[in-house]
């Protein structure tokens, strides 16, 4: 039996680093446009160049990995958790759009993502991540002086 020298590319793999690439590709662009601001050392410009690297050498692993030949079955999606993770990406940006704040957005994100990874006991880990995103909001406005997003919870800190 001769074995065919051709295979196909795994679709997925291909789609992703060709998504990843475009994301780079805007973010590379979108770098090339800011203004900046400061005189002295790096701006906000560089770590845009920087993060449009990262997202090309990603698309390029995943270029790499959808036309390697490998013998593994691919897996099937999760499509719950995959939803759970868009509500959790979906509540933090609108918490923070409606001016809910950071640490009410972080509890959202972390408690639907724990619960994507499996875990249900949701009151305890909207306790958790109330603590968590607390301690990062005061992190970065306190001690960093950087602004992270206002709500009524971070007005009372």
């Amino acid at each position: 039996m001769t074995s065919n020298p051709f295979r196909v590319p795994d679709r997925r793999s291909a789609v992703v680093g060709v998504v990843l690439f475009a994301i780079a590709a805007v973010t590379y662009w979108d770098a090339s446009r800011m203004v900046v601001r400061a005189g002295y050392g790096m701006g906000a410009n560089t770590t845009s160049y920087f993060v449009a690297v990262l997202f090309a050498l990603l698309a390029i692993g995943h270029l790499v990995s959808a036309f390697k030949p490998s013998n593994y079955e691919a897996e099937t999606a999760d499509w719950k958790a995959v939803g759970f993770i868009a509500i959790a990406l979906t509540g933090l940006v609108a918490t923070i759009w409606f001016g809910g704040g950071f640490i009410l957005g972080s509890t959202l994100l972390f408690a639907f993502t724990a619960r994507a990874f499996g875990l249900a006991a949701l009151p305890f880990d909207i306790c958790l991540g109330l603590g968590i995103g607390a301690v990062v909001f005061l992190f970065f406005n306190k001690l960093l002086t950087l602004a992270l997003p206002m709500g009524p919870l971070e007005r009372l800190l």
